[in-house]
């Protein structure tokens, strides 16, 4: 995996995770969904690119 994929997937999880947290605080729901979403996002593609490495050796 490119180290540029994993801190854009970190990346997405962290902005997620604030996305959540902020939803929480003032009580929207669209908001918190989106916020897990992200954050679902970006561990699926990390698991895609740890794959990936995984046939390239």
């Amino acid at each position: 995996m490119s180290g540029e994929d994993k801190v854009r997937n970190v990346a997405e999880r962290a902005k997620g995770k604030v996305k959540e947290t902020a939803g929480k605080a003032v009580g929207n729901k669209r908001l918190t969904a989106e916020g897990k979403a992200d954050q679902v996002s970006g561990d699926a593609k990390q698991a895609g690119e740890k794959i990936k490495d995984v046939f390239k050796h």
